[in-house]
């Protein structure tokens, strides 16, 4: 097996980041260690450092800090690669782990094959902003629904009982029904739980203005029944660039909406979803997919795929309907953001009969 010339490799650092300290290993090209510090993870602590080599080879693990020490390092004239986490369990997995290994196994893999740390890549700014909308968004959401499930428990403590509705209507329809032992303790969270919904609105107004001001492509994306402005929002912001994929069907995978594989000696068993990529994303393709498959669906190729996967019946079978009928849109959403073209519901299924 050909092996690389040294000559040919690049100086290369090795960056096990922290909150408050960086470990560092730089490597020279023969492979020999010339420096290993820790470093303060601060612009000034991590420029000395990056300085000091130029035009070097940065090697780090995805994480919080990585974005900014990315712009510094190509501000610097340096190459930067950001390893995927999951996919280097010589790290991850290691019975001597410490961050001084760590940063020195990173040089050591990123000098010589960077290919087998999977790089990972960081989206822009803009499609960093927008991310940022949609998470203080979930944020307030999953605040006002544990604000709601605490004051139902409360009220059944004392052996009563609230009427099941959605959580944007809870105040308007409970809080005269509170028990009176209750009401002075609880009437600050129903406050805050309507000044919560208010700001949740404010943001919903934000992704239209956002759609329709500065990503105008994702009107394309909402004429596929089940995807909203939220959904074709954060496609878009977590894509980012429709040309960083050669085919459509590779966003399926990327977004973690393939099976596993444990392929070996003939036994191939049916795993679950690898559950890779964005986690929000994921999870609002799946919604999706429920609204396309639920009572109100239109009728689509989308639709029709998943009916004659949940027709097998189980609650097994419809689980896998619905991912893969996720993992279908998400393919779809990605052609359309490439090609612009109108959407066709029933394109591949104009001559058969309606499911």
């Amino acid at each position: 097996m050909n092996q690389p010339s040294t000559s040919s490799l690049p100086v290369t650092i090795g960056l096990d980041l922290g909150g408050r300290s960086t470990q560092c290993a730089v490597l020279s090209p023969e492979g020999g260690l010339v420096e290993e510090r820790k470093v303060s993870t601060t612009r000034r602590g991590v420029a000395s450092l990056l300085e000091r080599h130029p035009r070097a080879r940065v090697v780090m693990e995805a994480s919080t800090p990585c974005r900014w020490i990315k712009n510094l390092a190509e501000s610097l004239d340096h190459e930067v690669v950001i390893a995927n986490p999951r996919a280097i369990p010589i790290i991850t997995s290691n019975v001597r782990k410490c961050d001084r290994n760590d940063a020195r196994l990173l040089a050591e893999i990123g000098q010589v094959r960077p290919r087998l740390l999977s790089p990972v890549r960081i989206r822009d700014d803009d499609y960093q902003a927008v991310r940022t909308l949609l998470f203080v968004r979930l944020q307030l959401i999953k605040q006002r629904t544990a604000l709601v499930n605490f004051v139902r428990a409360e009220v059944k403590a004392l052996g009563e009982s609230l009427p099941s509705c959605c959580t944007r209507s809870f105040v308007a329809r409970n809080r005269s029904r509170i028990p009176d032992s209750l009401r002075k303790v609880l009437d600050p969270l129903f406050e805050v739980l309507e000044a919560v919904t208010e700001a949740i609105d404010g943001y919903d107004r934000q992704i239209e203005e956002v759609s329709a001001r500065s990503l105008p492509q994702t009107q394309v994306l909402r004429q596929v029944h089940g995807v909203g402005p939220l959904v074709a929002l954060a496609f878009v912001a977590t894509i980012g660039s429709p040309g960083r994929f050669a085919k459509s069907r590779t966003v399926g995978p990327y977004l973690g909406l393939v099976p596993r594989m444990d392929q070996s000696c003939g036994h191939d068993p049916a795993l679950s979803i690898t559950k890779c990529g964005d986690r929000y994303m994921r999870t609002l393709l799946v919604s999706s997919a429920t609204r396309i498959l639920g009572c109100f669906g239109g009728d689509s190729d989308l639709r029709r795929f998943g009916l004659k996967i949940a027709a097998s019946g189980g609650k097994r079978a419809k689980a896998r309907a619905r991912i893969a009928v996720a993992r279908k849109l998400s393919v779809l959403l990605h052609r359309l953001l490439v090609t612009g073209e109108v959407y066709e519901p029933l394109r591949n299924s104009a001559d058969c009969p309606a499911a």
